[in-house]
């Protein structure tokens, strides 16, 4: 059987429904990252310091992104949903480090629970 996953993903965390032969798991994935968070060490050099906030902010979301997809490393089939831009970013941060084939879909979604998540992912994939 092919293995799953569904992410509901916004800037701040991920939740992601596994779909394997044994079950459903779930998991949760914080990004430690807040948009307007006082981040020290920028100095004034040639960027303005919104573009430095920006360059560590992006960065800063690289990172997650980066853990997110660690964690889908045995899913041969991924749907990516949420709001904002996180499931965009995610997506291209995916076909970037060579797992666009993975990518089944993505789709906009509102802030959900975690029975909403998982549901969601069951119907995608018709379980």
């Amino acid at each position: 059987m092919n293995k799953q996953a569904g992410v509901w993903i916004d800037h701040r965390e991920a939740i992601l429904i596994f779909l394997e032969e044994e079950g459903e798991r779930t998991e949760r994935l914080g990004s430690g990252v807040e948009k307007h968070e006082r981040i020290p060490g920028l100095s004034a050099d040639d960027a303005s310091p919104d573009d430095q906030h920006d360059r560590q902010f992006a960065g800063r979301l690289d990172k997650y992104y980066d853990e997110v997809i660690k964690h889908l490393a045995s899913t041969e089939s991924v749907f990516l949903f949420g709001p904002g831009e996180a499931k965009g970013e995610l997506r291209k941060r995916m076909e970037s480090k060579g797992h666009a084939s993975r990518i089944a879909a993505t789709e906009a979604a509102d802030r959900m629970t975690d029975p909403q998540v998982a549901a969601k992912v069951r119907t995608y994939f018709n379980r």
